[in-house]
């Protein structure tokens, strides 16, 4: 049975304090392959026993002004996406929180929450060099260890914060991207292999992202 336990949404029993949980925060409007693939080359590269998917409720630099899909749909389409994968959940943390959503708020909580091991944050080499400009970046380094997707062709900040060098995690180059999806979807192109069918299904049943 679908369940919610702790803010972190789960089909699976809560696992012990004993073991390393990845955190990939993003606004996953939609979800699609990409996001899946780098979660399981963390998941494999760092050992992790779990990966938590966390969309954001208002994510810090948005500055394209575009309207997110609520978060109901969010969550929805990565339960969708990741309801087969016993090491994938998915955590309603800031969409709870509300407001702006900050990664220390949430590493906070989380840490403080005793279920989570060893925390790693997964982010993007560009997410990586621009670490010294997110809120209270020391704080995030005394909670949770760095986790960098390598990708061909990006060049990798190896020093994120003074004297921290964060664990690269080797990826593919994924052309993929949700605004690729909502712009075919609103001119009325197919998305197959761009997400799973579950999350096809679902944006074309609630016309999300149509014109």
């Amino acid at each position: 049975m679908y369940r919610q336990e702790g803010r972190v949404e789960m089909e699976r029993p809560t696992k012990s304090a004993n073991h390393r949980t990845g955190f990939f925060g993003g606004t996953f409007d939609p979800v699609h392959l990409g996001h899946l693939i780098l979660a399981e080359r963390a998941r494999e590269a760092l050992g992790l026993s779990r990966v938590l998917f966390v969309p954001a409720n208002v994510p810090p630099h948005k500055v394209d002004g575009r309207a997110i899909s609520s978060g109901d749909h969010r969550v929805e389409m990565l339960r969708r996406a990741t309801d087969n994968h016993e090491g994938f959940e998915v955590s309603t943390i800031e969409l709870e929180r509300k407001g702006v959503s900050y990664t220390v708020d949430s590493l906070r909580d989380l840490a403080a929450s005793g279920s989570a091991g060893e925390i790693v944050l997964l982010m993007g080499s560009d997410n990586a060099r621009d670490f010294r400009s997110w809120r209270n970046p020391a704080e995030i380094l005394e909670v949770a260890s760095i986790g960098v997707w390598e990708r061909p062709g990006e060049y990798f900040w190896p020093e994120i914060y003074p004297d921290h060098i964060p664990t690269k995690i080797p990826a593919p180059l994924i052309e993929i991207s949700s605004t690729e999806i909502r712009e075919r979807t609103a001119r009325g192109d197919s998305i197959r292999y761009l997400t799973l069918d579950s999350v096809c299904e679902y944006i074309h049943s609630h016309r999300l992202y149509s014109a």
